[in-house]
């Protein structure tokens, strides 16, 4: 019917929407931390989200990156993840799920079913 899904991740993004989770005190002793280890892994993305521009591009490189893309060549067992590098440059990393594909396939025949009722 010309209808595609996609896995995206957008990243691990500290927002003021995470300051309902802890107090604000921890907040700021937990603050450096983050930032140091936003610098060694990949999926930490720095930019807060709610406001638009380059930096708020970066929490979501991967859902823009997959609207460029033609969906029919898609492999649907891929996830594609939002990343960015030590020095800040974005680049979207796909990566295989651990999905089985028969089981995928027969949930899938069932929803039809259940589409049918």
């Amino acid at each position: 019917q010309g209808l595609y899904s996609s896995v995206v991740c957008p990243g691990l993004v500290m927002s003021n929407m995470t300051y309902r989770i802890l107090p604000v005190f921890l907040w700021k002793l937990l603050m450096p931390i983050m930032w140091l280890v936003s610098g060694c892994t990949a999926v930490f993305v720095k930019a807060p989200l709610g406001r638009f521009d380059r930096r708020t591009s970066l929490c979501c490189s991967s859902q823009v990156w997959l609207f460029k893309q033609k969906p029919e060549y898609l492999d649907s067992l891929i996830k594609y993840h939002s990343c960015t590098s030590g020095l800040g440059k974005c680049y979207v990393e796909p990566r295989k799920m651990d999905v089985d594909e028969d089981i995928a396939e027969k949930f899938y025949q069932k929803l039809l079913e259940l589409e049918e009722q």
